[in-house]
């Protein structure tokens, strides 16, 4: 199959890591005879200092006849772009794993936990207002946005080692997270096989430091997805290593967790670890949306070969190492080959 692959750069380090990850897609659809269009697209601080608009119409036309789109980091306009996104496409969840990797500074070794976070409801909607002088800000959560969040949490805990754990404070926001937290205890029941439990969001926050090890499929509302999926980042290595999807019924966006760096932008140091991850992850995505065992190798292949750079030593300098951004995708691009010859 034919796969459109939408591609924003970004700002910052986005172009570096874009140019990595693309290295090592390259070797991947060429060793599996993957068919890809890769198709560039604009959005960002750059796009609208030039353009005017940080997303624009051209850009969202791009993603609309794309399969999926591969995002880098895009600065101070993210809202403007990846939140827009998120609503214009109701990539109604957004998945971020935590997995500990080889020489990586994690908390312990053997975390591998994944926040399922509600991408398009509650604070971040944006229904914020001015009354006199106070500011306030609308939290929305439905029955429908909580439901189809849910179950997206448990068909993963499924294919995983079934445990979800539902994160909010109900105790303090009754009507909010009392519906998102009764609804996923609804959900809960259609999945017997998987074992449920619930934590309020800051207890959340104290065993994701304690014990981050107990923990499987987390998911949340909106805010505190954002928050723990960051502290979760940090507990395995940092956000250098932390990928993320944001997923439709149709159609995904997948990209880096972080910012886009501007302090070392264009200085090939910074570390795409997380970019090829995230092309992991789109080709996992694509791959069980139609059946397809060559994206599928793809998303192993692309994971495995992160995993042994990293192994070897083969790292950035945050972690320690002397790889460039650009020398690391090489590399990671040689043992890919290594990796696909053995098996």
């Amino acid at each position: 199959m034919r796969y459109k692959i939408a591609l924003i750069r970004g700002g910052g380090i986005g172009p570096e890591q874009s140019e990595a990850t693309l290295t090592v897609i390259s070797k991947v659809e060429e060793i599996l005879g993957l068919d890809l269009e890769i198709i560039e697209a604009e959005a960002g601080d750059r796009c609208l200092a030039e353009r005017g608009k940080p997303l624009p119409e051209d850009t969202v036309e791009i993603l609309r006849e794309s399969h999926a789109c591969l995002k880098g980091p895009v600065g101070e306009t993210a809202a403007d772009v990846i939140v827009k996104i998120r609503q214009l496409f109701d990539l109604y969840a957004n998945v971020r794993p935590a997995k500990s990797l080889p020489g990586a500074p994690a908390l312990r070794p053997d975390v591998d936990l994944v926040v399922v976070r509600e991408n398009t409801e509650g604070l971040y909607k944006g229904y914020e207002y001015e009354v006199d002088d106070a500011a306030i800000g609308l939290r929305v959560i439905t029955k429908r946005g909580s439901e189809r969040i849910a179950r997206y949490a448990f068909e993963l805990a499924l294919k995983r080692k079934r445990k979800v754990i539902a994160v909010h404070k109900a105790n303090v926001m009754r009507l909010t997270c009392g519906l998102f937290a009764k609804t996923c205890r609804e959900i809960s029941k259609e999945y017997p096989e998987v074992s449920f439990s619930e934590m309020y969001v800051d207890a959340a926050a104290m065993n994701l430091i304690r014990s981050p090890q107990d923990f499987d499929v987390i998911v949340t509302t909106n805010m505190f997805g954002d928050i723990l999926s960051d502290e979760a980042a940090q507990v395995v290595g940092g956000l250098g290593l932390a990928p993320s999807g944001n997923i439709g019924e149709g159609f995904a966006v997948f990209e880096p967790v972080h910012g886009c760096a501007p302090d070392i932008a264009g200085k090939n140091i910074a570390n795409p670890v997380s970019m090829i991850l995230s092309a992991s992850m789109m080709f996992e995505w694509l791959g069980s949306k139609n059946g397809d065992e060559k994206s599928l190798t793809a998303s192993r292949l692309l994971a495995e070969a992160v995993e042994e750079a990293l192994r070897r030593g083969i790292s950035t300098p945050d972690l320690g190492g002397s790889e460039s951004t650009t020398s690391f995708g090489g590399k990671v691009a040689e043992i890919l080959a290594e990796i696909s010859e053995k098996t």
